[in-house]
């Protein structure tokens, strides 16, 4: 009942507490309000969880009708509710955080609530409240926090990897691929320890990005398809208490059906509720993928140094002044986002590592940060691949000029010689042109090396590949 100050009284196990008239939750998201007030500006769920909340009550509905567990007019109005939820018409109604029972047992019963007080708005005209629909017994119906949540998890996770990851990462490594093939003859310095080395292409040099992006991708995608074994039917411990013992397997059919993508409920239902090794694998891909970008964002960068006193060999696009007091400064600025963005991921890895490990007994109870990081990252790197993109990949350029005076003046090209008058020698050639400050051709002829032999051996094209 709505009193005068604008709020109603719901009730739960621990008895009465007043709810504002406007919102359809109950009686445990109002208590969760109050007693997990963590992080409320940063760790709200988001988009994804709450979409893969109402997927899951959804499909929940529609098996448990199938099986007779629920009577249709009760499951129709669930799925109605449910499909506002998972359309994003009542995200404001889901408003608790990261931190709260580590089953996630309060947004389970978030969702439950929601999705029972717009069942009944929609059933007689009054919000909230346990009539038609109840959130326990006809919403979360066959169901536990712990093998609704994990469930939510995964689906959440497989939703944000396809649809902003993998699109973000794809058109990257494209923009990429491109590049590599434009510049495949344009020859430089090669560099390893950080001294000169001898010489690639340009191409060569990205060519190894989008190799590195490919198999860094692949391994997000081989847990990717871990990640869809989901928990659901496990309720409270794995055993399946209070399940039609073919719910799981329906709901998870349902599941893919409302969702897309395909999902199998899991062959061990102990291992998906006290153990998550699918969303650590799944961190750990993202870990590999968040290296191989901050290796190629460094690289661009100290390729793009300068740009008259670094290597200077690439231009990258000038976006906006670099400095508040340095005139005319440009600063690689989507390189360091990508590098903050690796850093971000890095730290997340370690979260769900750690909170990975710690499952005792029938339950891991750390599985709303576990999500929270997973689903961060995969959103982090999305975002930052395509910006990377837009703003500095595709306006990737060499500057001709200084990598071709580099190269001239790269004393590594010494290396073709060892096969023609043997390292030792080509050694004191390089050391004498370092010394003398001559070119290395110099130093070669006044060693007795004929300047005709040196040209016809010293091709920096043909140092680029095998030799015949």
């Amino acid at each position: 009942m709505v009193d005068t100050a604008g709020t109603r009284t719901e009730s739960d196990s621990m008895g009465p507490v007043e709810v504002a008239a406007d919102r359809y939750w109950g009686a445990q998201t109002q208590r969760s309000l109050g007693n997990f007030d963590i992080g409320r500006d940063t760790f709200v769920w988001g988009r994804t969880m709450i979409r893969a909340l109402g997927i899951l009550k959804k499909s929940a509905a529609l098996a448990n009708a199938e099986l007779d567990q629920l009577p249709r007019d009760i499951a129709d109005l669930v799925a109605q509710a449910a499909q506002e939820v998972v359309d994003g018409e009542l995200d404001d109604h889901f408003p608790l955080v990261v931190f709260q029972t580590g089953s996630g047992t309060q947004s389970n019963m978030n969702s439950n609530e929601v999705i029972a007080g717009r069942a009944n708005e929609i059933a007689t005209g009054s919000r909230g409240g346990k009539d038609p629909v109840h959130p326990n017994d006809h919403v979360n119906r066959g169901q536990s926090s712990n093998d609704t949540f994990p469930t939510a998890m995964h689906i959440a996770v497989v939703l944000e990897l396809a649809e902003t990851m993998y699109p973000g990462v794809q058109q990257l490594r494209d923009t990429l691929a491109a590049k590599a093939e434009q510049y495949a003859d344009v020859v430089m310095v090669g560099r390893t320890h950080l001294q000169d080395a001898t010489p690639v292409t340009l191409g060569q040099v990205i060519g190894g990005w989008v190799a590195q992006i490919d198999f860094a991708v692949e391994d997000v995608r081989r847990a990717d398809e871990r990640a869809r074994e989901l928990a659901i039917g496990g309720t409270a411990v794995g055993t399946g208490l209070n399940a039609h013992p073919d719910f799981g397997r329906l709901c998870a059919q349902h599941i893919s059906t409302e969702s897309g993508h395909e999902f199998s409920q899991a062959g061990n239902l102990f291992a998906s509720l006290s153990a998550h090794d699918a969303l650590v694998a799944v961190s750990a891909a993202q870990r590999t993928l968040a290296g191989a970008l901050m290796k190629i964002a460094n690289d661009v960068r100290w390729y793009a140094s300068g740009p008259r006193n670094g290597i200077g060999e690439l231009a990258i696009p000038e976006n906006e002044p670099g400095s508040s007091i340095m005139p005319g400064k440009v600063n690689p600025t989507q390189a360091e986002a990508m590098t903050m963005v690796a850093t971000r991921v890095f730290g997340n890895d370690a979260t769900v590592g750690f909170a990975g490990s710690q499952g005792n007994f029938q339950l891991n109870v750390y599985k709303p940060v576990m999500a929270h990081a997973v689903l961060e990252s995969a959103r982090l790197i999305g975002d930052a691949c395509v910006s990377f993109d837009a703003n500095c990949a595709v306006g990737l350029e060499p500057i001709h000029e200084r990598i071709e005076a580099n190269l001239a003046s790269n004393l590594m090209l010494v290396t073709a010689l060892n096969r023609h008058i043997g390292y030792d020698k080509a050694a004191a050639i390089a050391k004498k042109a370092h010394k003398e400050g001559t070119t290395l051709r110099e130093s070669a002829v006044a060693s007795g090396v004929d300047g005709a032999d040196f040209d016809a051996w010293v091709v920096p094209m043909d140092m680029t590949h095998p030799s015949a």
